[in-house]
């Protein structure tokens, strides 16, 4: 199996160093490659961060945000809020089109909106706009007219939302993806092939003009693009699954950036190219919690207290930290005194407890997972230290990114390993994430105290009952319930060709590109 994936990243690195050409190296050209094949460009439907990645580059939406994280005005010149805070106005800005020239408007938020709360979409972020006025219950059935929703273009130019209650981080959410304008007519015309390159029409600072599935998609730069035309003018992103074989093409100067894997990192470590940025993001394990051995609580505790985490960044290399909790470091209500601690005395009594002593009993536990170099390395550690510290054999197998998220979709395993980058940075966005309306909460979970403790934080003005209350959701999600295992929240450790300028790298992990420029390459 080693040889067929040696020989097969082998002929990847010649043919894409055959197809790039000798001019790609220009003034105009910036190249980088992504771990997989976009799972879909729709951005009602986009859940993962390549696509979303690709995304941010070709549209816009009402906010962005600037460099400490604050949204200011982007498509919305700007936006006022009643007094009480339940009602929202933003105020378009009049020069900005299609990529076919014609105007956005108010009215292609309404549709987007409506369209990703509607049952028929079947969106996973739809729970993400559940703080609108009837936007839950016109997604889950309980209402069929969409006119309800609190979502109203009063022009053109203004978009009205009411809210249930006020939500301290709103303007926030309209940086993401999902609430981000569509064209009625094109996604009619065209049904599910709308996103093709060939019937997309998108506002961004960049166009799709190519999709060569499973290999490269090509942007080229936007010339209405109401913020001037980016320097650079055409963007190429290689789908290159082998992060040794995107290093290769980075040091040949075949690609101006790429994702370093963690044995190659103390390599780089010293070098000027190199750039580590911690990110809001938490890695994590997640149980089924329906399914056998983890519908027994004491069984998902001891998995949980069996895992030295310090060990994580030690195989890593890359700046990350091991976390019992689940709340990023950096923000509000960040608590690493929260969740269950190694101990493996303990970890001996709540196996004998539950049936179990010495392992004794535990069938084979598969261990589920998206194929990735990391993630591998850290499946097989904690395959090693299970089996020493539980006796248990756990065995692993992983899926190709579109495959991995079906089955959590359609069969899911009774562990599995995702993670969670920030969306806006508001700890909101990470314990949403396991309430009982979330269409992102694959492990069957449920808590209502945990449910009512987020719904309150959402409209607490105060700080700090804010952080007691996210608290005690954590206590109830990682210590009573225990739902997942926190490991480490993650960094982004890259090499950037010196020639680069511009680039905006954060921690919320998204790649701006609309003002990078390339200079005496």
């Amino acid at each position: 199996m080693k040889i067929r994936i040696c020989i097969t990243a082998f002929f990847i690195l010649i043919f894409i160093s055959c197809t790039i050409s000798k001019t790609d190296n220009s003034s105009h050209i910036f190249r980088m490659s992504i771990p997989t094949e976009p799972p879909t460009l729709d951005w009602s439907l986009a859940t993962d961060g390549v696509s979303f990645n690709v995304i941010a580059n070709i549209m816009e939406g009402l906010a962005e945000f600037d460099k400490k994280l604050n949204p200011k005005p982007a498509i919305a010149s700007k936006w006022d809020v009643s007094g009480d805070g339940k009602i929202y106005k933003f105020y378009l800005r009049k020069d900005v089109f299609w990529t076919d020239g014609k105007p956005v408007t108010a009215y292609d938020f309404e549709y987007s909106w409506k369209r990703l709360l509607n049952p028929a979409t079947a969106a996973e972020y739809a729970y993400f706009l559940y703080d609108i006025l009837n936007a839950y219950e016109y997604n889950s059935g309980k209402i069929k007219d969409s006119d309800l929703v609190g979502v109203k273009a009063l022009s053109s130019d203004i978009l009205e939302i009411k809210l249930k209650r006020p939500i301290v981080y709103f303007p926030s959410i309209t940086t993401f993806m999902v609430t981000f304008p569509q064209r009625r007519d094109i996604i009619e015309r065209y049904g599910d092939r709308w996103t093709e390159p060939e019937n997309i029409i998108t506002n961004g600072p960049f166009r799709l003009t190519k999709w060569r599935h499973e290999y490269q998609l090509i942007l080229k730069a936007n010339e209405k693009y109401y913020s001037g035309k980016p320097e650079i003018n055409t963007i190429k992103m290689f789908v290159i699954n082998e992060r040794n074989t995107a290093l290769t093409l980075y040091e040949t100067g075949d690609l101006d950036i790429v994702s370093l894997p963690p044995e190659a990192i103390p390599s780089y470590r010293e070098k000027f190219e190199y750039k580590n940025i911690p990110l809001l993001r938490g890695y994590y394990y997640g149980f089924n919690v329906h399914k056998k051995p983890f519908d027994d609580i004491r069984v998902r505790r001891a998995f949980a207290m069996a895992i030295n985490k310090k060990e994580l960044p030690r195989i890593l290399n890359g700046g990350e930290i091991p976390t019992d909790s689940w709340i990023p470091n950096g923000m509000l209500a960040h608590n690493p005194d929260i969740g269950l601690k190694f101990n493996l005395i303990e970890v001996s009594k709540i196996l004998s407890e539950a049936g179990y002593p010495d392992g004794k009993g535990l069938l084979p536990i598969t261990l589920i997972f998206n194929t990735d170099p990391v993630n591998s390395l850290i499946a097989e550690n904690v395959q090693s230290q299970w089996k020493k510290n539980l006796n248990v054999e756990v065995k692993l197998d992983n899926q190709e990114w579109k495959v991995f998220l079906k089955r959590l979709k359609t069969d899911t395993p009774a562990i599995f390993r995702l993670g969670w980058g920030a969306d806006y940075p508001d700890p909101d966005n990470f314990m949403t994430l396991f309430t009982t309306e979330s269409g992102n909460n694959n492990t069957g979970w449920s808590n209502r105290r945990y449910d009512e403790l987020i719904n309150m934080a959402r409209g607490e003005g105060d700080r700090e009952k804010r952080i007691t209350m996210y608290d005690e959701a954590q206590k109830i999600l990682l210590e009573e319930d225990i739902a997942i295992i926190p490991l480490f929240f993650t960094a982004q450790n890259v090499l950037i060709k010196p020639y680069v300028k511009g680039l905006r790298l954060d921690a919320m992990e998204l790649l701006y590109l609309k003002k990078i420029r390339i200079e005496g390459s």
